[in-house]
Formats: structure tokens, sequence, C-alpha cells
């Protein structure tokens, strides 16, 4: 694919990053010269891994292309983990090298000294010399990339991404996104993860167009990249629009250069969705995980207003259903080119059918659309009155006063269980539980209406970013009588 592009539009800009720039040339060049090096001086060979630790950084894009070409594996490490954590997949997944940046050089240096793994700085692979030829040993069925699942309800496993599957979701994402060379790509999420790399900025690179990486994401930064740079899409998720619309310069940012803000997230909050369309950019969601390459279900920008809330309709080549359906919602299954079939080493990760089991409860509405509910095991149980926490949620962030909340379910002796909620408050806000009960009457069903109030400084999530609802209920037990 990177070579197919390089021929095509050799001196077309592919990345862009802190002011330097690389066209597809040159990126084609610099990942061949990448695997030469791996090949030849490390020793690296077909099925090999080679682990990453770093923010986003070109040399990450450069040596999964590298590592494709020899046939061998890229594990790149969550920097939001903890050290342990790092520990636990270095064990599982058992790399020789560790690549990494210069903000994370301490902490690679002390898994190094851990682990026992050869240390390579990006300085060191960024001076690799680009002549000579590589011959290409990797293929459609070779696994090329290990990114580990977050571990909401069980310990993370290492979804197993060939080059095949990562090839599909390049294409179908393309497509769906209608990315072209005339595109110009925002990344601003991170790249360790399949949202951050396989959404868009992949897929911006299967099209021809050119990424504008971010080592990290920042408000200010991206409000100024929309500005000056001008890219044409972004990537997002919940909690960056809400940093991007809280920011001081949100209003007056000129965001006419977007067609439109893609957001990676099963649910989306409607106020966040409205502050970009009052701005008059779309917002259309992007519903997958890390096993489904993620591009699975989409809303494109013509439904993006009319379907406020939904995450849209299976993307190309993509099958979902609903199973075990009950009172009109049932749990997500996807089937596709790519969509992961094993976990590190060889865990299965589909049924016998090929189909992966989400874990999230969905509808689908007459036009073929689906929303997500949430998730299967999140589900309240009351009286024998299925109540979904989205519902709950998505009312009462709309109270000026909460900034983010999380309705969950506590064992009740009479009712089974009760329906319990987490608030943060926003910054400055007197809110208490009557204002909030006053703000939910008549919007919600005297059944659905919590029972306990939990006021806390943030909810826990792990660290990308999901919602942790077990440690809501340890939070609850603990809280005890104070709970209301």
């Amino acid at each position: 694919m990177l070579e197919r592009q390089a021929a095509v539009r050799p001196h077309a800009l592919a990345l862009e990053f802190e002011g330097a720039t690389l066209d597809y040339a040159e990126l084609a060049a610099r990942s061949e010269a990448l695997a030469r090096h791996l090949c030849h001086d490390w020793g690296v060979s077909t099925g090999d891994r080679v682990a990453w630790l770093g923010l986003n950084h070109p040399i990450q894009l450069i040596l999964l292309f590298a590592l494709a070409r020899i046939g061998a594996i890229l594990l790149p490490l969550n920097v939001r983990l903890s050290p342990a954590d790092w520990d636990s997949m270095i064990a599982q997944c058992s790399p020789r090298h560790l690549v990494h940046d210069a903000a994370l050089a301490d902490p690679a240096r002390e898994l190094g000294k851990r682990a026992g793994l050869s240390l390579h700085a990006t300085d060191e692979l960024a001076g690799v010399p680009t002549d000579g030829r590589m011959e290409v040993a990797g293929g459609p069925a070779s696994p090329v990339l290990l990114v580990y699942t977050s571990g909401t309800t069980s310990r993370p496993k290492a979804a197993i991404h060939t080059q095949g599957m990562l090839l599909a979701n390049m294409a179908i994402a393309a497509s769906m996104q209608a990315i072209s060379a005339l595109d110009r790509i925002a990344t601003v999420l991170p790249l360790f993860h399949v949202g951050g790399l396989c959404i868009q900025t992949l897929p911006a690179l299967f099209g021809g167009a050119a990424v504008l990486l971010h080592a990290r994401f920042s408000p200010e930064a991206t409000l100024a990249c929309f500005e000056r740079q001008r890219p044409t899409l972004t990537l997002q998720v919940p909690a960056t629009m809400k940093a991007l619309i809280d920011h001081p310069l949100w209003t007056g940012t000129d965001l006419s250069c977007l067609r439109a803000v893609w957001a990676g997230s099963s649910v989306l909050p409607a106020p966040l969705i409205q502050a970009f369309h009052a701005r008059g950019v779309p917002v259309c969601n992007v519903y997958g995980a890390t096993e489904t390459g993620p591009f699975s279900i989409a809303l494109p920008p013509e439904h993006a207003r009319s379907h406020v809330g939904s995450c849209g309709w299976p993307a190309p080549g993509v099958q979902v259903q609903l199973a075990t359906e009950k009172g009109g919602t049932g749990e997500l299954l996807v089937r596709g080119p790519n969509v992961v079939q094993q976990y590190w080493p060889d865990q299965p990760a589909c049924d016998a059918q090929g189909w992966f089991h989400t874990g999230d409860l969905a509808s689908r509405a007459a036009d073929g659309s689906y929303t997500v509910v949430g998730r299967a095991t999140d589900l309240i149980i009351s009286g024998g009155e299925n109540i979904h926490p989205a519902e709950i949620e998505e009312l009462l962030s709309a109270h000026p006063g909460v900034a983010e909340c999380a309705a969950f379910g506590l064992p009740d002796e009479t009712w089974g269980e009760i329906v319990a909620i987490a608030v943060v408050r926003r910054q400055g806000a007197r809110i208490d539980e009557q204002d909030l009960r006053r703000h939910l009457d008549g919007q919600l069903a005297r059944y659905k209406m919590p029972q306990r109030w939990l006021w806390l400084d943030a909810l826990p999530r792990t660290a990308l970013g999901k919602l942790q609802r077990h440690a809501l209920v340890q939070a609850a037990a603990i809280a005890g009588d104070t709970l209301i």
C-alpha cells in the first residue's frame, strides 16, 4: 500500500509532525530502510515482536510499516498504564526490542532493565541510511499489530491484527469517510490504541491524504491546528470534544475547514454533538472495539443531524446482528474482514461462526440504523424492569451543573437492584440531589429514578477512558450511609 502511494504521489505530503514533513516517497523509503536495519542489525525475523513506548511520533508509523515488510509484529504500550501493566504485557508477548521516544526515555530505561530488553531511541532509528533494498516477507495473513483491550470486566488481552485485517479496515474506513488525496487529517488521539491509529490515520495514508500528527491531545494546540493548518477531518472522543468546547478559544476559532468531526464512542452525549452542529460541523459517530478493526458501524455526515445519538449503519463488508434480543434491544455481534479472530497467542476472539460478541446492547431502528444503549453487564434490573444507564446519564448530562455522571445498580433485597448514580459537579456548581431530581422529574419513569446518589471528584476510568462501573459499586459500598 505504501509503495503504491509512493509511486502515484511521491512528493505529496504524507506526514507533518512538529514542523517536520515526510512525503510519500520519503515515508516508503524510510520504512524499507528501517526494515532492512531491523532484519540485518537487530536480527528481527518473521513473527518476532518489537515493543513501542512513546507519545505519537512518525517513527511509530514507520516502525509499523517496517515490521509489516518483515512479517514481524508491533506491540504498542499504552503510556497511561502502570509499569506493572507494561511488565505483564512484555511477559505475555515476549518482545526482545523496545523502541521509545525522548518523552518516555526514563520509564523505558527502567522497563528495559526489568525485562532484559534491547533499548532503541527514536533518534537512532531516524538516522538509518535509506539506500539498498529489502524484500517483502509479510503477507495478508501475517500478524502485524498487537493491541491490548481495555479490560473493563476481565483481564486485558492482546488482540492480533493481521496485515489483511488492517488493510480491510483501511479500505472500509476510507470509503465511509470519503477520504481522498485532497484531505488533511488532524490526528490528536494516541496511536497506541486502534482508535487513534486505525479510524483515520492509517486510512488517511491508504487514501493518499496528509496526516497532521500531534504528539498528544491539547485543546489549545488542536484549535490552533484548525485555525492555521486547516484540516478537513479529525477524530475526537467525548472527553476531547468537551475540552475543546470548554476552551476559551472555542468560540473564536474558525472551524470552516472541517467537513466533519468523527467521534469514536459507543454513546455520544447530545450536548457535545449539538455544540459542534451549532458551529456548522457535522459529528459522525463510529462504533467499534479493539477487536473489530475498529471501523464497524458508522453514521455518515448526511445523517448526522437527523440521527443524533445513533451509531449509524454497518460499514461496507461488515455484518451486524443483535443476539438474544429482548424488549427491542440485544447484544451487538459483528463479523467482517477487519474483525480480529484471535488473542495472543492462540485464544479465539470469535464464536464458531466468526461473530465477535461485543458485550454492548443496542437497538435497531426501522431504517436499519443502530443505537447503543449500554453494556450488557451494565443493565440494571429493578423489580423485573430493564433499566439502561445511558438513558439516565443522557438526561442528567444535560443539566448545566453536571460535568459527568454514571448510573449503576446496587443490590436490594426488595427490588433485586436499585438505581444509583455517581455525579461529578461542574466546577463552581452548587447542585444537590433535590436539584437533579427536579431536573429528572417528568422526563424519567419513577422506577428508573436514582435512589442513591454518590458525589465524586472524577469517575473511575481505565487508561483508555472507559468507565469502570464495578469501581462505582465498590465506592458506594465504602461510602455506606454517606452515599445519599
